[in-house]
This record gives C-alpha cells, structure tokens and sequence, in this order.
C-alpha cells in the first residue's frame, strides 16, 4: 500500500509520477485524516490523474479534490477483486462523497430443523450455524411470519420453540384452532407428521403444482377407500392451497429473481428491491442510499447492487431498470461471488416487464414519499428563502403549467405545496378556450387571472412565491394577470429547463432581474422546485389526457351511423375503452348486444381506413 502524508496541500503532480498502473482501490482523506471518498479503477495511474484535470471534472469532484490531503491506494490482481474490495471498504468506512448503501441489516429466513423426530418451523436471522433447510430471504420479518401463517393454515407444522415443546402435558391453543397437530402430547405419528413437513417444503421450494397432484391423488384413493372424513381435509387442503398459489406466486416465473428498480431527484434517491425465490413473490424492501451529489439512476444501481450483495445470497437472475455502464463486470463479480452463474437483464417483456414497472413504480412512490417528508420539505423552504433571498420564509407557493396536443384541448394546472408538501386538496385545473392553438403565454394569461380572480373573491389564500413553468414570455403574461386584478404583492419566478434540459441545471426569472439566476446546485431548495414543478406538470398532463379521451371518444364513436349513446357506452364498457374497440376484429365487435354485423364492420373500417386523431 502506499500513502502520501496527511497535510492542508496535497502535491497532487509528485503523487501521480510514481502512481502504478494495476488495478485497484484508492482513498482520498482530507486534512483530518477522514476518509472521504474510495474509488476502484482498472488502472490507478489514469483513474486518479482524472481528477486533477481541470477540464474534465464536475463541480461536485472540483468540491471534493480541494479538501484532499492525502490518497491512499491498495493495489489488487483484477479489476473484479477492486470492485469487491471497493464495495467492503465502502460499507465500513462510509465516507462522504460515496453512494452508501444506509441499511446494512441481514435478511431473515424461514428455518426447518431437522433433527428431531417432530421438527419446528421458525423465523431465522443471522448466521446459518443450525442444522436444518433455510427459505429466503425475505425482505422483512413482517413478510416471514405471513408465511409461518400461511403455512399453519395449510401445513400444521408446530412453531413453538424446543423449551416450550418439550414441557406440554395438554394441547396448546394452536391445536384447538388446528393451526397445529399436538405432536408434543403424541396426538399425531411420526410418519403423518412427515407428511406435512414435506408437503411444507415442496410449498416452500415453488413446488405448488406438483403438491396439488399430489394432495388430489391421496384425496382420489381417500375416497375410493371410502374414507371421506380424510378426502374432505385433503380437498379442503387443495383449496385453501390453490388461494394461496394464486396471490402469492409470479405468473411464468420458477426461479431465484430480484428485481431491483431506481428513481431519483436532486440527491435524493429511493431503490426497490423486488424478492421473487422458487416463482414465489416474498415481498419487496426500498433503500434510501445516501448520497451528498445528484446522479443518475443508471449510477445509483451500479454503486448500490455490489455493496448489497457483497454479504447476501445472490439470485441466478437480477432485472435491472437501468442499463449499467459495467455490467460485464459486476456480472462477473457477482458470479463469483454466488459461485454460481447470474445473469442480468434490463429489456424484459411480458410478465417480467409486468414486474419490473411495478418495482419502479414502487420506487417512484417511495421517491415521493420521502420527498414529501414534513422536516424535509421546511429544510427546503428554509432554503429556497435563502436562495431566492426572500424578507420571510414563504408559508404557500403555487405553480402553473400548461398541457396540449399541437393546441388541442389546452389544459393548464396549478398545484399547491405548503410548509407540509403538496396540498392536494387546493389543487385546481383550468380548460383554456378562446385562444390560438399553441399560444402558451395566451393560456398562462388566462389561467393565472381566472385563478387570482376566485382569490380576489375570497376563495383561496394567495401565495407567497408563484411560479410559472417557462420562461420570460410566460413570467411576463402572469405578471400582465395579476396588473389586471391590481395583485401586486406575490412573487413571481420562471422556472426554465436551461441549455441541455437536464435536471439541476434549471435557470430561475424574476421580473426584476435581466439574467437568469442560477441556484445551487446542492441547494434542497432546488429539490423543492423541481418537485412543484414537475408535480404542476404531472396533474396538468394528466387532466390534458382525459379532456382529450373525452372528446375523442365523442367525436369518434359519434360519427357512426346506428350507433346510439346507449351502444356507445355498452362498447365502451365491454373493450375498456376507445383503444380496445379500435384493436377488436369484426367478430368481437359482433358479440355485443345490439351490434349487428353490418354495424360492427362499419366500426371496424371507422378504425382502419382513417387516421385515429388521438396521440
């Protein structure tokens, strides 16, 4: 290892001359010797040189180089074995500038022992030093004790622990729920008891189909026997087991997967981790990893998936929602460590895709959810006081955006956010009509008036901060609307995309202002007007989508001879909607009632000779 001594400068030029070329891991301290940042690279000489260079650097590596005092690296034989040791060092040290994944807890696990003559099912976690089969993991101890539950419902395998067992003079309540068969006081054999444990582990090893055939065959012989006290239990069984089956197992799936989905704003980040073990779903978990810089998603997934993995059970299957910049390499990292070929897919289709837009849409949510946090959301308005440089901290802000298809049924929204987030309930939308098609500042003008003119009429508290998702010509049309109403005291801000669009590069416009003020780039205020903003667009999409599926719904269906209101809605109903009817074939179309043949061909060439207006 070599090292350079901890100082207030580091001589980055002497450092770098006698710098190998292998691969490994460097460490970057400031002057208190606190490690602040550890990086892996296929060639240290190169990968650290990068950050002194001026011209390639961002601000957030420009920040985090002023403060190094000393680099630290380890030389490895592989690049495999630097991202295995970057991900360790990573977990123990947790510096600053790095994406840390936060909840380092172990997994829990359904544990079956195997050596007594009446074995206990039980939750475990930690090191798997007992003899026995392990399930999992789980994401949580919640998801494991459904399971236990579950299971008692269909398996009656005892729970209690050995202590509690070996001390029973009488059955427990367990057994008077036939949640359990009293093996403790000798009210089942040893040979039926096994039974049961092995029907338990063919559940737990996604054997669901095999075991029915198996529980329908002894229900057959039951009653061929004439048993059918016994070929009721084992139907009974079937059912309860075919209910379970189909809530908890994924459709096409037989396998170990884990489907890990990203969403991000600002520095904020939220990761799901969807568990699916034997084609069973087990549950998922969500991850906030730290972070002190904004990064992609794509980034995200590759510093989060080695480091959580590093000391879990890896699946022969991860669906990823981003493509990964070195996916052969964690590929490989990651089989080696599992010992075990892993492959890891991002386009799925199907049932997997299914899948795959649930964990993000999970993870979009819990994005949400933590962004809407009531601390962290005053911690931004602290900010975005300081940045704007308001007298007060502003108590309400409201934000306009305007939604159309090339000047089609123009919707524009306003959201509401408080000290608290959004204000859901104040929410408005405005269908802007006597306009040009197109003409933005028009639609911003009349929006803007005819929502300040309900507050002149006492409808509505005003807003400390407006802002107007655009530019100066849309500022400069908010302002001419509140002249009119003689509203002069709401502050009023553009929030513009800048240059290249990209998130935390948005420029702000004040009227009082000739240039654009840019914000800081770390700034949480910031984070609380991409939200507003991107909340305003959001809710005025979403209205401008069901303005546009009413209408095309009228003009569409409406224009066929023969058929009414009453079969509009009959059709409506029965396909889902305008895009099921325009998929259906003649014969479809014919097995609704009221809809004859001629009818149905004349709603089919309506859909495939002409141009659907619709987007």
């Amino acid at each position: 290892m070599d090292s350079e001594p901890s100082g207030n400068s580091f001589d980055s030029a002497a450092f770098l001359k006698n710098l190998t070329t292998r691969p490994g891991i460097y460490k970057m301290l400031n002057d208190k010797d606190e490690i602040i940042y550890i990086g892996k690279a296929k060639n240290l000489k190169n990968r650290v040189s990068s950050y002194f260079k001026s011209q390639t650097t961002s601000i957030k590596q420009q920040v985090m180089v002023a403060k190094v005092a000393a680099i630290e690296v380890t030389v490895t034989h592989t690049e495999g074995e630097a991202l295995l040791l970057e991900c360790q060092q990573i977990k123990r040290h947790k510096p600053r500038y790095n994406i840390c994944l936060r909840d380092d807890k172990s997994f829990p696990y359904v544990f079956l022992s195997c050596e007594q003559d009446f074995p206990q099912i039980s939750i475990h976690r930690g090191a798997k030093n007992k003899k026995g089969r392990y399930f999992g993991p789980y994401p949580s101890s919640g998801a494991v004790k459904e399971s236990l539950k579950l299971l008692q419902r269909l398996f009656p395998i005892r729970q209690c622990e050995d202590a509690v067992y070996n001390n029973r003079t009488r059955p427990c309540l367990q057994y008077q729920i036939e949640r359990c068969t009293a093996p403790c006081v000798g009210l089942i054999d040893k040979q039926h008891y096994a039974l049961d444990v092995d029907s338990t582990v063919m559940f737990l090893e996604g054997k669901g189909s095999l075991l029915i055939d198996q529980l329908i065959s002894k229900m057959e012989q039951a009653a061929a026997n004439l048993d059918f006290e016994q070929a009721t239990g084992f139907r009974d069984q079937i059912t309860k087991l075919r209910s379970v089956l189909e809530k908890h197992f994924v459709s096409g799936e037989r396998g170990d997967v884990d489907i890990i989905a990203c969403a991000s704003k600002g520095h904020v980040a939220s990761v799901q981790v969807f568990f699916i073990r034997n084609g069973q779903h087990l549950g998922n978990k969500v991850f906030f990893p730290r972070m002190t810089s904004e990064y992609d998603p794509a980034a995200i997934l590759q510093a989060f998936i080695p480091q959580y993995y590093l000391d879990k059970p890896v699946p022969y299957e991860l669906i990823v929602s981003h493509e990964l910049e070195e996916m052969p390499l964690l590929i490989e990292v990651l089989a080696s460590q599992a010992r075990h070929s892993v492959a890891v897919a991002v386009n799925v289709r199907g049932e997997r895709l299914k899948w795959l837009q649930m964990a993000i849409t999970n993870a979009e949510n819990s994005l949400l959810s933590k962004l809407s946090d009531k601390q962290g959301v005053y911690a931004r308005f602290l900010s975005l006081q300081e940045e704007l440089g308001c007298k007060d901290l502003p108590k309400r802000l409201e934000c306009f955006d305007i939604s159309h298809t090339q000047g089609d049924q123009t919707v524009a929204s306003c959201v509401v956010f408080d000290r608290e987030g959004p204000v859901k309930s104040a929410y408005r939308r405005f269908n802007i009509t006597g306009i040009t098609g197109g003409d933005d500042y028009a639609a911003i003008h009349q929006a803007v008036f005819r929502r300040f003119k309900r507050l002149k009429q006492g409808e509505h508290e005003a807003p400390d901060i407006l802002f107007i998702d655009g530019g100066k010509g849309q500022v400069h049309e908010a302002q001419k609307a509140l002249a009119e109403l003689d509203i002069n005291n709401v502050m009023i801000v553009g929030v513009s995309k800048g240059p290249d669009r990209k998130p935390g590069m948005e420029k702000l416009i004040l009227i009082d202002q000739e240039q654009p003020i840019d914000v800081t780039p770390s700034a949480s205020g910031l984070l609380l007007i991409q939200h507003i903003r991107d909340e305003a667009h959001r809710f005025a999409i979403t209205g401008h989508r069901l303005r546009r599926g009413k209408a095309s719904k009228q003009s569409v269906l409406e224009s066929i001879p023969g058929l009414g209101a009453k079969r509009r809605q009959i059709l409506l109903k029965q396909f889902g909607g305008l895009q099921g009817i325009s998929c259906a074939g003649v014969d479809a179309l014919c097995s609704v009632d009221g809809i004859s043949r001629q009818l149905a061909q004349r709603i089919y060439e309506l859909f495939h000779h002409q141009d659907d207006n619709s987007i």
